[in-house]
């Protein structure tokens, strides 16, 4: 399934990297911002990618100021689990970040993923400029003209405005925590998926 997606992303960003493209080729760095579930295993996912400089979980899209851990699970600050992303677009593309951001998650679910149910586990795209708004929208419209998920993406394309970084035992988790039951029996397979997928795309230690 995530083969037959990812094929039908590749295709449609050579259709759709003229969108700014030349743009994004002269910035030295830039800023990407996702949710797509728990951000444990977005996380750990994101930084396996060659170009990815740093990946910040925390929160964001919400109306409370400085939220813990414990808040956003509560459901009632409307922020979502999210990645901040930094990268090198000369190694990596915004293109290639949203290939990933839609192979490693299930967009059509509806505030969840899997087991994991809540608004704050809803799937968005926080953009950060025109370009990276006008590829989310092209991608989403695409993505679900020639149904490459059974159901409809109800993937959420929003402005970032501020991001709150979570709690210092939430960053790298995974890495820090290997055996821990959530990292071993659920992060662990989803990553080992995430770098056949993309077992060209990912850091030279892989």
């Amino acid at each position: 399934m995530k083969k037959t997606i990812l094929s039908l992303i590749i295709f449609l960003i050579a259709a759709g990297t003229s969108i700014n493209a030349k743009a994004e080729r002269v910035t030295k760095r830039d800023t990407a911002t996702f949710a797509a579930g728990c951000f444990w295993c977005t996380e750990a996912q994101f930084k396996e990618l060659k170009g990815v400089e740093s990946v910040t979980s925390g929160f964001t899209g919400g109306h409370v100021k400085n939220p813990s851990y414990e808040e956003v699970c509560a459901g009632t600050t409307g922020h979502a689990e999210a990645t901040n992303i930094i990268y090198d677009p000369s190694q990596i593309t915004y293109d290639e970040l949203l290939e990933a951001f839609f192979t490693m998650h299930d967009p059509t679910q509806l505030n969840r993923q899997g087991n994991d149910i809540g608004t704050q586990y809803r799937s968005a795209i926080f953009y950060h400029n025109a370009m990276q708004k006008a590829k989310a929208i092209y991608y989403i419209e695409h993505l679900n003209k020639v149904k490459a998920y059974k159901n409809k993406i109800v993937t959420e394309v929003k402005p970032y405005t501020v991001f709150y970084k979570a709690e210092d035992y939430h960053q790298d988790f995974y890495n820090k925590n290997p055996n821990q039951h959530y990292c071993k029996y659920v992060i662990q397979p989803e990553l080992e998926k995430f770098r056949k997928v993309f077992k060209d795309k990912l850091k030279e230690q892989h």
